[in-house]
């Protein structure tokens, strides 16, 4: 039993014997318990982190979830605050960083069942709002103006910018380039020979937000000012690195907007992001933007850029193709390859299915999952492969794999799954429903709080909480070949009505081109194609 009578030297040599039982075993409860418990009496501020943080780290490298993660980065946060307090302020960027990679790891938030950033907001991230550091590096810097309407006499010039990851900007792209009153370019800020070298290190972009790194941040504004001097409107997809790096840089009299799609919210980069020089922040779905505001503190505080909700840019109509005959009794689910998909969920539907009728087949469309992403997805993609081996050779799975024609893909599947735990617009789902696939969505465990995030979006008929009401549902829109086609119609005819790019696409007009300045005519958000 430990006591405080223990000296600081003795309860870090017992959380170092407790740290490396958690380097070892699967569930090790008592270790733990133990470093938990020596942790919290070691008096000594850099010692307690230290063990607490090593603790969190051998877990992570095996997978896990730590259980102290939140007492972890807790108290290396408050070594970054005495750093800082006491002029070491290299140390402290340094010691937050660590902080926060921690705290925002992909085994705790991507690769679990849950994260503890969804379940409970504001317990995860009230470390991060008492934070000395975190609150100096997320203080408004603000621009030098505002932003400003494009000169009447040219066309609008507007700049795409993203991280990497174009993929929800093609229709986007060939609607404004397809516009003479318009000017494109795009930026890749992390392959652009000028940025991408610069966008790259958290570390950096953190101790320019606290004030140090002068030299790094004139870098940035060099690289970045050609571009914004261009620019009438950046447009950044993804909030990640690369609307980190730009908000580092004073806009001028550029207008930002920033587009936040999902994953992002479960890791640091919005906490790098000074949203003083963002005029507009977009959101793909509501129930991403209610997390998104009760986990970033700068969304809650005054000065916090407008917030709207606009749907994905797709094109819909090309999925309307006729349907194989062999469809009916087609499941299928695109996209597997990461544990938010779920996809053993969708295998516990096709089984209890097939005790009923054998004729019910599962088509997975996509890359298949990387077992060395990490530690926890290898785990999962274990259990996964080995609940799948009996189903390929019975012919009652069928392992597409990653297609560049996914409406002609469609055309083989009758009943569209959505088995994640998380998503914040499921594109799969909504183009198998556009292409008249019957749809059924899991409630997403990740926002499945009343409102839950699915029923906020889909219809309440497509929507069901366990494999067995998927089962039911699916059964219900079979029990004919005229019910299957009317439930699929229905439900192509919703997709389009919504989701289609000549419904959204206006939206996307009113927020680029119909305002210049921040706070004008579009007001606080834009849902599902419309003004509200």
């Amino acid at each position: 039993m430990l006591t405080p009578r223990l000296s600081d030297e003795r309860l870090v040599g017992i959380a170092n014997w407790a740290t490396a039982r958690m380097a070892r075993a699967e569930n090790p409860v008592l270790a733990e318990r133990i470093l938990g418990l020596a942790g919290h009496r070691i008096q000594e501020p850099r010692a307690r982190a230290d063990v607490l943080m090593a603790g969190a780290e051998a877990r992570l490298a095996l997978g896990y979830v730590p259980r102290h993660l939140i007492a972890a980065y807790t108290a290396e946060l408050a070594c970054a605050d005495e750093l800082h307090k006491t002029g070491h302020r290299n140390a402290a960027a340094a010691s937050a960083a660590r902080a926060l990679i921690v705290g925002f790891h992909r085994v705790v938030h991507l690769d679990s069942p849950m994260s503890p950033l969804v379940s409970s907001p504001g317990r995860f991230t009230a470390p991060l709002r008492r934070s000395r550091v975190l609150r100096i590096a997320r203080a408004p810097r603000g621009r030098s103006e505002p932003a400003e309407a494009p000169p009447a006499d040219r066309p609008v010039r507007l700049l795409f910018a993203h991280s990497g990851n174009a993929n929800f900007l093609p229709p986007l792209l060939d609607r404004y380039r397809g516009r003479a009153d318009v000017d494109v370019r795009v930026l890749n800020i992390s392959a652009d020979p000028t940025t991408g070298p610069l966008a790259k290190g958290m570390g950096r972009m953190l101790s320019c937000g606290i004030g140090i790194r002068p030299d790094y941040a004139a870098q940035a504004d060099a690289a970045l000012r050609p571009h914004l001097d261009w620019a009438d409107i950046v447009f950044v997809d993804w909030c990640t690195a690369a609307a980190a790096f730009l908000s580092l840089v004073d806009p001028g009299t550029t207008r930002v907007v920033v587009r936040l799609h999902s994953f992002e919210v479960l890791s640091y980069w919005p906490h790098l992001v000074d949203f003083s020089r963002v005029d507009d922040l977009v959101f793909v779905s509501e129930h991403l933007r209610d997390l998104a505001v009760a986990a970033l503190p700068r969304l809650s505080e005054p000065g916090a850029p407008p917030m709207h909700v606009i749907d994905n840019a797709v094109e819909l109509d090309r999925f309307r193709l006729a349907k194989r005959p062999d469809a009916r009794f087609t499941l299928g689910l695109v996209g597997a390859g990461q544990v938010a998909k779920d996809p053993r969920w969708a295998l516990e539907v096709l089984r209890l299915l097939r005790r009923q009728d054998r004729r019910y087949r599962l088509h997975l469309i996509g890359s298949p999952m990387d077992p060395d992403g990490s530690p926890a997805l290898g785990r999962y993609h274990k259990a996964f492969a080995a609940e799948l081996a009996p189903l390929v050779p019975a012919d009652a799975v069928r392992l597409t794999g990653q297609t560049d024609d996914v409406p002609a893909a469609l055309t083989e599947v009758g009943t569209i799954l959505s088995t994640s735990l998380r998503e914040s617009w499921h594109l799969g789902l909504v183009e198998g429903a556009a292409s008249g696939a019957v749809p059924v969505v899991r409630d997403w465990p990740f926002f499945s709080d009343p409102p839950s995030g699915a029923r906020r979006m889909f219809p309440e008929s497509w929507v069901v909480s366990t494999p067995a009401e998927a089962v039911a549902r699916i059964l219900a829109a079979n029990v004919s070949a005229e019910t299957w086609q009317e439930t699929g119609r229905a439900a192509s005819e919703h997709a389009l009505s919504l989701w289609d790019w000549k419904t959204v696409g206006p939206s996307f007009d009113q927020l680029l081109l119909g305002r210049s300045a921040r706070g004008g005519a579009l007001g606080g958000r834009v849902l599902r194609g419309t003004d509200e």
